[in-house]
Formats: C-alpha cells, structure tokens, sequence
C-alpha cells in the first residue's frame, strides 16, 4: 500500500518519485532555499508534499525546458514559488499556459520560435508578455514600413 498524496516523504522516496539521484536533491537545496525539507535526528529530511510538488517544478524546466539554475532561480524569484508549483501539478509547462487566459495572437508558438525562446517567453508574467507583444508588433510594422520604402 503506498502513501497518501499528503504524507512527506523521505530523501530516497522523493528522488524515487522524481526519478533522480539523492545527491541531486541535496544539491539542490543548496541553490533553491525555497527547498526546505523538515530535517529530523541525524539529519534525516523528510519533504512536504508541496516540497515535492516545487522539485517537479524545477525538475521540468531544468531537464525538459532546457531552463539553467539562474534561470529557474529568477522564475522563483519573479514569479514566485507557486508558479513553478503549479508546473509541477500540471505536469508540464505547456499544460500551465493552457489553463491560464492568453490572447492567440500572444503565443510566440504560432510565430515559430524555438523551444529555448518559447520557454524564455512563457515564463515572463502576463504584463511582460503583453508588453514585448507590443514591442513586437510594433517592430513588424516598422519591417512593413521598411520594405515598402525598398520596393517603393
């Protein structure tokens, strides 16, 4: 019988259910202090459930969003703890920005970026996102207004 989805968990169960080392997480509460594990005698550390739920979080963009530490660190910082929570509930980056209200025309996705620039952009919060919208709509009317002044 497994543990109910609220009990902590121990070092080795976490790294089992996040597919890592131990030595990763360790290492991680070294970079991360949002990682604060209960520690008990002889130093044993025992993780919340929402410690587990923020070490998806980081696990997702580090490995599967191509995201480096100081970039995780500023989306914890700038965005705070329950963003990168909420990615790690919702299994996936992809799966946050669907559940969140985006104008279409506001999805780098349709313009054809890449992945690192798609992962950059979606991490930004909706006034920076709709800000460097504007910025971008404006620099593509200046391209129009460029290539007509050449063909002109």
């Amino acid at each position: 019988m497994g543990k109910s989805a609220d009990a902590f968990r121990t070092i080795s169960e976490a790294a089992a259910e996040l597919s890592l080392p131990q030595h990763v997480l360790r290492f991680w509460e070294t970079r991360f202090t949002q990682i604060k594990p209960l520690k008990r005698g002889g130093g044993r550390r025992y993780y919340r459930p929402e410690d587990v739920l923020l070490l998806k979080g980081i696990r997702h963009l580090l490995y599967e969003q191509g995201f480096t530490i100081k970039g995780v660190q500023r989306i914890l910082k700038e965005d705070g703890p329950r963003h990168v929570i909420a990615i790690g509930e919702a299994g996936s980056l992809e799966a946050l920005e669907q559940s969140e209200e985006r104008p279409p025309d506001s999805d780098m996705r349709q313009r054809g970026t890449d992945s690192s620039a798609n992962a950059r952009y979606s991490s930004l919060n909706k006034q920076k996102r709709d800000q460097l919208t504007d910025v971008l709509g404006e620099l593509l009317a200046c391209k129009r207004m460029l290539d007509n002044a050449r063909e002109g």
